[in-house]
């Protein structure tokens, strides 16, 4: 090294004579050599200059001259940098181009910079110091890491140092991959993270690093490839910000939200993780599902503690009588099992507890359980299917007296099956409108003319066929989702009574409504918004509604007050299935009824049972005395028809006077009576 010192120091005369600032570094990028020109321009000594981090540059700008000088120290010509930010003595700064030039004394590289400080044209000035800002900021707010094209590190600002605990010197030459916990899954991360770098793309997410004494920690990461002009890759930009707390932190609530303290089981929450893995795994398992028997009665007899303590001893039967199996609660009283256990033993846990009774303050506890077995894949088919057979099966076992652990039969798990399917294409369907509708017309005896059709909901499904009635609004009931129904028939039947009124067909269009939707404050402003969207008189319209419905309403003012609101305005409500209910003067007194339609289910047996006749009769004379229009459903037949009529019935619907219809066969069927009146 003495030799290549008095080499520079004889050819000093000659580097001094450079008419711009200059220096020179070594292969470590260290400055060596400081011209006068430099020490005029910029104030600094060689002293001042020759250290780690001479305070010529930026140290985010240091870091990146340094991964160019590594790029270029054996680059043959000359190459240039522009837009270099350059300190001076008195605190003022600089922008320069630095033209470098790599050559060799003694078989040792070393590189002249010259700095040009005219090069750079004054319009680029403003925003090459704000460029510098920004970089500046990013070093100061971030861990900043270069890499080279190999995945080696080049240079690391002093966050990252401080944090991962390696000294500048030791740091360069590691590579990415050592950042990272030595197992295959970390080592992947970082080899995915490199891949997408080389083709040129960006990375940015969480990942897990480890400092140099092998202590973990975590990071978000933006990792960046850094091109010239020509599109080539310099080197790779690394920004990180430690997150190690919050992922910590985030750790604990997971904890919290996957263990119950209560019991130190596994929670409801991981427990839907650990049913979606197995399903995704193929594996084959039985999901149990128990209830503490007439738990909250319990609760009434114990306090707070005593029923923690009991809960508390109950999991630890659980514990210890099911073995290799996954146990979690689900809720105050509920706690669900996946388990490879077989049947006769699951239900075996009921001899158990009664083996190993729980004793709370020297007493013994009188527990049974109610439990549910569902088999997976073999019943039902994912975790929502598996708590929904469950609770199916609860019911059933508490129906039948509880104490006891069952399972579904195969038809009734495909009934249920069926039953969410229908469930979940509903929605779909609601959304894509491919629900239609039929009209079940409604002949008046006094004119023989078709005066009212009734709005049936029909549904075919391209995966379920068709859908019936009886089986759709149960189910539509149960989800909520009858009150989407609802909307939909109330918008077609306004839309097609003001077409058919249009035409001169003055038929009234009923539609069947739920109590549901009458809760509904709204409900008032609802039809009467849909009824002006098609300019639909309210005569027009007709509500039709259970006994069910009219006894929950005689209790709700609201209700009853939004119905007299719509009689008003002219709607028609109508009693549907009349006698099948609890019959109640007082909902007949205080709910606005114009009609009433007599069930189905009398008029099928009308001509077999005379008795059957007499209370049709006096079923039609008691609405007739309440001043009611009376309509009998299910008319198949023309002694049906006959008979009705001689015992003084308004109208008729059902098969013998047509079955339900598109809205073309109705204005088929009016058009055939306006003829047939003409020829009269």
């Amino acid at each position: 090294m003495y030799s290549i010192e008095a080499t520079l120091d004889s050819s000093s005369s000659i580097f001094n004579n450079i008419p711009y600032p200059a220096f020179l570094t070594d292969k470590e990028g260290n400055i060596i050599w400081w011209s006068r020109e430099a020490e005029r321009h910029f104030g600094f000594s060689h002293d001042d200059v020759k250290v780690e981090n001479p305070p010529l540059l930026d140290s985010s700008v240091k870091e990146s001259f340094s991964d160019m000088y590594h790029t270029y120290s054996h680059n043959e010509d000359p190459v240039r940098f522009d837009s270099i930010l350059l300190y001076h003595e008195n605190g003022e700064n600089s922008i320069a181009s630095i033209v470098a030039k790599s050559f060799t004394i003694d078989h040792h590289s070393f590189v002249i910079f010259l700095i040009d400080l005219d090069h750079l044209p004054k319009s680029e000035e403003a925003s090459f110091l704000e460029l510098q800002a920004i970089k500046k900021s990013l070093s100061d707010s971030y861990m900043v890491v270069y890499l080279d094209k190999e995945g080696l590190i080049t240079n690391a600002n002093s966050q990252f140092l401080k944090k991962s605990n390696w000294t500048p010197k030791r740091i360069l030459g590691k590579s990415f991959w050592q950042m990272f916990p030595d197992t295959s899954e970390h080592q992947l991360v970082a080899t995915n993270i490199m891949k997408l770098l080389r083709k040129g793309e960006s990375f940015q997410g969480t990942i897990e690093k480890i400092t140099k004494d092998g202590i973990n920690y975590w990071v978000e990461l933006l990792a960046i490839p850094v091109r010239d002009t020509q599109n080539n890759t310099l080197y790779y930009l690394l920004l990180e910000e430690e997150i190690t707390e919050k992922k910590l932190f985030q750790s604990r609530l997971e904890k919290i939200a996957y263990v119950d303290t209560e019991t130190g089981l596994m929670s409801r929450h991981r427990l839907e993780d650990i049913v979606t893995e197995y399903i995704e795994e193929k594996r084959h398992f039985s999901f149990v599902f128990i209830t503490i028997d007439q738990f909250y009665t319990l609760r009434e007899i114990f306090n707070d503690q005593t029923e923690s303590k009991l809960l508390i001893e109950f999991a630890k039967r659980l514990k210890v009588y099911f073995e290799d199996t996954t146990i979690a609660r689900v809720g105050r009283d509920e706690f669900a099992l996946i388990t490879p256990l077989s049947d006769w033993y699951i239900q075996g846990f009921t001899n158990y507890l009664r083996q190993n009774p729980i004793y709370l303050n020297n007493k013994v506890i009188p527990i049974t359980i109610s439990g549910a077995i569902t088999k997976y894949p073999e019943a039902q088919h994912s975790y929502l299917h598996l708590i929904k057979a469950s609770n199916t099966t609860i019911q059933k076992v508490k129906q039948e007296g509880g104490g006891m652990i069952a399972s579904l039969s195969q038809s009734e798990h495909n009934k249920l099956s069926r039953t969410i399917q229908i469930e979940k294409r509903l929605l779909e369907a609601l959304n894509h409108r491919d629900l239609h509708v039929m009209y079940l017309p409604q002949k008046d005896l006094e004119s023989g003319k078709i005066t009212a059709v009734e709005a049936l909901v029909r549904w075919e499904d391209e995966v379920l066929g068709v859908i019936s009635p009886e089986e759709l609004i149960p189910i539509a009931e149960e989800t909520g989702l009858i009150n989407e129904i609802g909307t939909f028939m109330l918008e077609k039947c306004c839309e097609q009574a003001a077409i058919w009124h249009n035409k001169g067909f003055p038929i009234k269009v009923s539609f069947n409504s739920s109590i549901r939707e009458f809760r509904d404050k709204n409900m008032v402003k609802t039809i009467r918004k849909v009824l002006e969207k098609y300019d639909c008189p309210p005569e027009a319209l007709q509500i039709e509604f259970t006994e069910k419905f009219a006894l929950e309403a005689e209790a709700e003012k609201s209700i009853i007050q939004q119905m007299q609101t719509l009689q008003q305005d002219g709607v028609t409500f109508v009693l549907d299935d009349f006698g099948t209910g609890y019959a109640s003067l007082r909902y007949l007194q205080l709910l606005p009824i114009s009609q009433l339609k007599i069930d189905k289910s009398f008029i099928g047996s009308l001509l077999q049972q005379e008795k059957l006749q007499q209370l049709v009769q006096g079923l039609i004379q008691f609405g007739h005395s309440l001043s009611l229009r009376v309509v009998a459903e299910g008319v198949e037949s023309a002694e049906q028809y006959s008979q009705l009529e001689q015992i003084g019935c308004d109208a008729l619907q059902g098969y013998y006077i047509s079955r339900p219809i598109s809205t073309k066969e109705v204005e088929n069927l009016l058009n055939k009576e306006a003829k047939t009146v003409k020829n009269i």
